[in-house]
């Protein structure tokens, strides 16, 4: 999969932006806050309809063109998926709410026809890194659920649509338990919204467990390459419900005990679940919420038995993250059967010379990269002319003509 073509109006510090996209790589330097990372973040938002950096999709509008009555802020990619072109299309349409407010709606267009973010999800993939990213690995576990959600949904169709399910009825479940919790009534009044969240969470965990470990093998192995085997990779993914049989008068696991949940079914999970679900009306009822599920489950990276999260060096963390993304690469690769859009933004700082040297060697495998960087110098020359380099400074881009290696 990749880019041939993107168009951007009015997003972020572009007013306009209307290029060929080479097959390859494509080096963007500037200097920082030129545009480099939001050019970046718009192929990174047409594949996932999310930013990493914006909170809502109004704060993606170009500031000088706010003071607009109708603003539509467009995002257009055309691609190759294997040997068929494609076309995605997102509009951001800014306009007056009523009552001197402002809203910000969004339409997705797919070859020309309007689709929902869960219709679309998946059919334009890319793996972003950013510096700012460590959060996955340094952050809340909400960071760590919202890139484990993200990356499946771009791998497995018909997941976004189970986890939007699964938090809706998370939704009513929780607000049924505050009214009983305030006003009295029939815990049996739960027992739907049990079932819903059975079936829609276990095969959100069910999903989690298989996808985890996958990614866990591709990261251990591109991990062990980039530190010359000297450190070990690990994925302890925590289940909040966990529907591993607790061995009676088990103590706690170490977190850097592995642990086989692979050979659970979908439906010892789902049954698991419910009864688990059941077991906690009374004290859920006095709480107002639910206390087990996917949205509360936690994923923690681990380097030769020791919580990155919590003990982790920059160096460790930043090399950690890269195998991470790289396994990321290949994961959507092997489920989708095509190579996910690489973005790459201001990798190589904090890299020895091995580790730039051995990651520079991936991405040659890959089909198509963007990378950003202040320093051409950076990359070794043989790099820079296998690459097209464009230039972006204040929302422009220039296309250099030639190379020289510097």
């Amino acid at each position: 999969m990749h880019l041939t073509h993107l168009a951007l109006t009015d997003f972020r510090s572009f007013s306009r932006l209307d290029l060929d996209v080479p097959r390859r790589l494509l080096l963007l330097v500037g200097d920082n806050a030129q545009g480099k990372t939001s050019l970046l973040e718009s192929v990174y938002y047409l594949s996932t309809f999310t930013s990493f950096f914006a909170q809502t999709d109004r704060q993606l509008v170009n500031f000088n063109a706010e003071s607009a009555v109708l603003l539509v802020t467009r995002l257009v990619a055309d691609y190759c998926r294997g040997e068929k072109q494609h076309k995605m299309e997102v509009r951001l349409i800014q306009e007056n709410g009523g009552n001197g407010g402002v809203r910000t709606r969004r339409e997705i267009l797919l070859d020309g026809v309007k689709r929902t973010a869960q219709e679309a999800l998946g059919h334009f993939n890319a793996v972003l890194f950013l510096p700012r990213m460590m959060s996955i690995i340094e952050g809340a576990p909400e960071e760590r659920r919202k890139y484990l959600n993200l990356t499946i949904a771009q791998a497995l169709p018909g997941y976004a649509r189970v986890l939007g399910d699964y938090h809706q009825g998370l939704t009513q479940r929780n607000a049924l338990l505050k009214q009983l919790s305030e006003k009295g009534g029939d815990p049996a009044q739960l027992q739907y919204w049990d079932d819903l969240l059975a079936e829609k969470g276990g095969h959100l965990i069910h999903t989690r467990i298989a996808a985890i470990a996958e990614i866990e093998r591709m990261a251990l192995q591109i991990h062990e390459h980039l530190t010359d085997k000297r450190d070990v990779l690990r994925l302890s993914y925590q289940p909040a419900y966990d529907p591993l049989p607790a061995q009676e008068g088990q103590y706690l696991l170490r977190l850097d005990t592995p642990v086989q949940r692979s050979g659970i079914s979908l439906e010892e999970i789902r049954q698991g679940f419910a009864s688990r679900l059941r077991a906690l009306h009374r004290e859920e009822i006095q709480r107002g919420v639910t206390t087990i599920g996917p949205h509360r489950d936690e994923l923690r990276i681990l380097e030769n038995g020791i919580d990155l999260g919590d003990f982790g060096s920059r160096g460790q963390t930043r090399t950690a993250l890269l195998s991470l993304k790289l396994a990321e690469v290949k994961w959507l690769k092997q489920k989708t059967g095509y190579w996910p859009v690489l973005l790459l933004d201001e990798f190589l700082a904090e890299l020895d010379k091995v580790r730039r040297k051995r990651l520079l060697e991936f991405l040659e495998e890959s089909e198509q990269a963007l990378l950003s960087t202040t320093d051409l110098h950076s990359f070794e020359d043989g790099f820079i002319q296998g690459s097209t380099v464009w230039t972006v400074k204040a929302g422009q881009v220039k296309v250099q003509e030639t190379l020289n290696g510097g």
